[in-house]
């Protein structure tokens, strides 16, 4: 891994809500956008500000925490977000969940940076916040089973399939792949 990016990468702040919607708009412009976001470039685009603000506030509490890869010159180069889902309580498929869990989402990375390291220090510091901090007994997430370059990553970083499957909210015919970290107290080293 490019070690620039390790230390790149933190978590955002509240007030950096116009820095999260503008990547936002940028992952929901990539053309693999389709099959890993829930929501349209659109949809987003159609937002208020006070949207985004709440976004950000809740995307670095306790409970979620979106972190990013900040490059020269302050630009993001990437982010990956966490959400802690608690025992008892079901996930956005209406699945009961058994164990807390952290549930990794919005994963992009800007196409002039991959390859680059970003993604694997992102992904290092998401599994370490949500095992260390947040205490996740489990880390999981779903990809599109047509999403063959992220679940190659996934499955280069440790996670494996579950078994468990959902469909695709807009397309039922097609589905999402629930992928589990193997052994999420010790991420591998890229």
């Amino acid at each position: 891994m490019n070690q620039p990016w390790r230390d790149a990468v933190r978590p955002i702040r509240a007030d950096e809500w116009p820095q999260v919607k503008e990547l936002r708009l940028a992952a929901l412009q990539d053309p693999a956008a389709p099959i890993a976001f829930l929501e349209t470039y659109e949809q987003a685009a159609a937002e208020p500000d006070s949207f985004w603000q709440d976004r950000a506030g809740r995307a670095s509490g306790t409970r979620v925490r979106q972190f990013v890869a900040e490059g020269p010159g302050g630009v993001w180069g990437g982010t990956v977000s966490v959400l802690v889902e608690e025992a008892g309580s079901d996930d956005v498929f209406g699945v009961p969940v058994r164990q807390r869990q952290a549930h990794v989402v919005g994963v992009f990375v800007r196409p002039e940076h991959r390859g680059s390291g970003v993604i694997d220090a992102l992904f290092e510091a998401a599994v370490e916040w949500a095992t260390s901090v947040a205490q996740a007994t489990r880390v999981r997430l779903y990809v599109h089973e047509d999403n063959v370059r992220a679940e190659a990553f996934y499955r280069r970083f440790g996670f494996v399939r579950s078994g468990v499957t959902a469909p695709m909210k807009d397309d039922p015919a097609k589905t999402e792949v629930e992928m589990v970290l193997a052994h999420p107290e010790a991420p591998p080293s890229p």
